[in-house]
């Protein structure tokens, strides 16, 4: 007799939420997309295990590191260390892409609206996804209604327990 397949989890950062996250973003009709969470290191975490796992292609950009591939540790995109040469990149990319900018808000600058506005408006088969990931959003007044916004419920549910014969929570 054969065991039963079906996905296996073995940590959390497998977790359904994070798969269901993942799939919001690229179901999404926005190009542009503000996801807010408690943890931003831990997400890009989950982030980094799902492209490992599903060979999703996600990258992400950091102030200190431009452009890098979550799913191939080692690979930056050379030139992408300034805002406004990521988003360009991502613009010109003739590839399906999910790009994540940590600690944005500092870099941003108006002038950099444009890219963005272009990027919003991209139409084609490879789109590319920009996922702004912080714990607060300060995104420029001429972007309104030009992204979407996803927040991770970061809190646990209760455990049930079973307590004088009646579960509780």
């Amino acid at each position: 007799m054969r065991p039963a397949r079906g996905p296996v989890v073995h940590s959390k950062s497998e977790s359904p939420l994070t798969q269901k996250l993942l799939d919001r973003i690229v179901q999404s009709p926005q190009h542009l997309i503000a996801l807010e969470t408690a943890n931003v290191d831990e997400t890009v975490a989950h982030m980094r295990m799902l492209a490992l796992r599903s060979g999703t292609a996600v990258y992400v950009w950091e102030p200190d590191a431009g452009i890098a591939s979550l799913r191939e540790s080692g690979l930056h995109v050379p030139g992408s260390k300034r805002i406004t040469d990521a988003l360009r990149y991502v613009l010109q990319s003739m590839h399906f892409g999910i790009y994540l900018f940590v600690d944005f808000s500092a870099h941003l600058k108006s002038a950099d609206t444009v890219l963005l506005r272009r990027i919003s408006r991209m139409q084609g088969a490879n789109e590319r996804k920009l996922v702004f990931v912080s714990s607060a959003f300060e995104l420029p007044e001429e972007l309104d209604g030009m992204f979407e916004r996803l927040a991770v419920d970061d809190e646990k549910q209760p455990r049930m327990r079973l307590r004088d014969g009646r579960w509780i929570k």
